[in-house]
């Protein structure tokens, strides 16, 4: 676990603008800086990034966070991941990274720089190569998205890296899956004769590689074994060639071959991504729901696609919230992505994209496929091949869906089904009482606290009303900040501490409302003050009202000595206020 102060650390030396600006280009727009925003299409800028609170905010699409959440939206990268590149960034060491060196051999640093001469080194040799090029021109890939993807060639030479680096013995070259050591010690390339894929990470640095064979030799497909910078199961060929196009379509296509990527973004289809020669993973489905509202695969219609699909089914269930969509595309037997877009072009192509199955319509299309519905037992095995699916989903909706669904082909009713499954009834929740709003002080009370964290300890809790939102969200700011100690948080670090909280959006619309009209700095005491006396004043008012009602019907008599002296001071209070008006 990274540890709050690492991260407060990490956020006081991070600067939001500079970092958002090698990302999206900022233009300066009075005390902010503003851009059209990159997690949704628009043609005015409403994207604002706050270099006093280190903070970014769109007024058109929501979108809010620090550093550490930009990284994560704009990448797909994890709460760890992000972290870990801004690091790196700075030149600070996470605290679970002490010694790693000292126990792990070479730092990633030194094995990205290795790949990197790598890449580098196979991209010159394809241009001399012109056994490669004409493999390329052959399956239609221009030099442009050669470039784009940086496609190169490993030359057939059991040392030809050599040429690429200082020192072929170097333990770098092992490590990254670059060179091989034999039984008999001896040092060879892992790539030779291939056409060379580069996997590279969200920040666009180089990993792995997948490397095509040319002639007959055996395997068709060699991908880089899993090293210090490389996990199969978290990486996307083309991920981040296709970021931009995934946003401005919201949408982003898994499909199983690295040419295939390559095919579709030659016809103008630039939202695909490809997975790494093993099964889609749930992390990897998660990084993309992370980056795009919708998610298709689009795998070949032969036994092996479609148990790809299926397993990529079973891996989105776990992670698919109700907001966002899955959908399935099988192609015709013996057609791959490859083939269909370059026989039927880009426009047909994105049809059928368009049209994918839903993921409930293919999950239910293939329970049903061996069953026989028809009887008895058929729909016997159609439910009980559901049950693990079903208790696997995350979002209710959908399974409440899926479960009536369900029930119509299988003869049960949705009670029956919920039970054998073990699935707990999801009933329509009584109406809930609505917290009653806020009066209208609490909003720039909440807004002061996010200006100047150091009121929070100057701030009666026990004067805000009861059952508000406002309220409740001033509270869990007020206990975060104290927590933090004499050291005091910053905006962005009191953002991160609140990820995830019940409370968080309100913290976001009142820091947005901060960014528009924010308070001059020399009145922010005044201001905060004036607000702690009309809390009281409330307070006051609360306890009168109490007390009256009590009156009304107990009387005078019904009240305590305690409670009698109270009303009579507020009866006079009220007098006293009479007749200075």
């Amino acid at each position: 676990m990274i540890p709050d102060s690492f991260i407060q650390d990490l956020l006081h030396r991070i600067d939001i603008v500079e970092l958002i600006d090698g990302f999206v280009p900022l233009k300066k727009t009075g005390a902010n800086f503003a851009a059209c925003c990159p997690f949704h299409s628009e043609k005015s800028p409403s994207f604002t990034v706050s270099p006093s609170k280190q903070f970014y905010h769109c007024f058109g699409c929501g979108a809010h966070g620090s550093a550490i959440g930009f990284l994560m939206e704009y990448s797909g990268a994890g709460f760890v991941d992000a972290i870990k590149e801004l690091a790196a960034r700075c030149g600070l060491q996470l605290p679970d990274d002490q010694g790693q060196a000292a126990r792990h051999g070479p730092q990633p640093r030194a094995l990205a720089e290795t790949m990197a001469q790598a890449a580098k080194f196979y991209c010159e040799q394809l241009k001399r190569s012109e056994t490669a090029i004409t493999y390329l021109k052959e399956r239609g890939v221009s030099g442009e998205v050669a470039r784009r993807f940086g496609i190169g060639y490993a030359p057939d030479g059991w040392q030809s890296l050599a040429a690429a680096v200082t020192d072929y013995s170097a333990p770098e070259l092992q490590l990254a899956g670059l060179v091989i050591k034999n039984e008999q010690g001896r040092l060879y390339d892992r790539f030779r004769e291939r056409v060379m894929f580069p996997i590279a990470n969200q920040k666009g640095e180089v990993i792995a590689f997948g490397g095509r064979v040319l002639g007959g030799g055996e395997p068709k497909y060699l991908n880089s074994p899993e090293t210090p910078l490389f996990e199969k199961g978290r990486e996307l060929f083309g991920l981040p060639q296709a970021r931009a196009a995934i946003r401005d379509r919201d949408t982003v296509m898994v499909v199983e071959g690295y040419m295939d990527v390559v095919a579709l973004a030659e016809h103008g289809i630039g939202n695909a991504v490809a997975t790494l020669g093993t099964a889609t993973t749930a992390t990897q489905v998660q990084k993309l729901l992370r980056q795009a509202g919708r998610v298709v695969f689009c795998f070949d219609g032969d036994d092996a696609g479609r148990k790809a699909a299926w397993r990529a089914l079973e891996n989105s269930l776990e992670v698919l919230p109700e907001q966002k969509s899955i959908g399935f595309v099988l192609l015709p037997q013996g057609e791959d992505p490859d083939s269909v877009v370059r026989a039927r072009g880009g426009d047909a192509f994105q049809r059928l994209i368009d049209e994918a199955t839903p993921l409930s319509d293919f999950l239910l299309r293939e329970l049903a496929r061996p069953c026989d519905l028809g009887s008895a037992e058929g729909r016997a095995r159609l439910v009980a091949d559901a049950r693990p699916l079903l208790g696997r989903m995350q979002s209710p909706l959908l399974r409440l869906q899926l479960v009536k669904r369900l029930a119509e082909a299988s003869a049960f009713s949705q009670t029956e089904i919920e039970r054998l499954c073990g699935l707990r009834p999801i009933a329509r929740p009584a109406p809930a009482r609505a917290p009653r709003r806020a009066p209208s002080l609490l909003r720039p009370l909440l807004r002061l606290l996010l200006q100047k964290p150091e009121l929070a300890p100057r701030l009666p809790l026990e004067l805000l009303p009861a059952n508000s939102i406002e309220a409740r969200a001033i509270c869990l700011l007020c206990r975060t900040i104290a927590a933090a100690g004499a050291a005091g948080l910053r905006y962005p670090a009191l953002l991160e501490r609140l990820r995830g909280s019940e409370d968080e959006s309100m913290l976001h619309e009142a820091a947005a409302e901060l960014m528009q009209q924010p308070f001059a700095e020399d009145e922010v005491d005044a201001e905060f003050a004036g607000a702690v006396s009309q809390l009281l004043d409330g307070q006051q008012k609360r306890a009168f009202a109490l007390l009256q009602d009590k009156v009304q019907k107990c009387g005078v008599g019904g009240l305590s000595s305690q409670e009698k002296q109270q009303y009579l001071q507020a009866l006079s209070a009220r007098a006293r206020s009479r007749q200075a008006s």
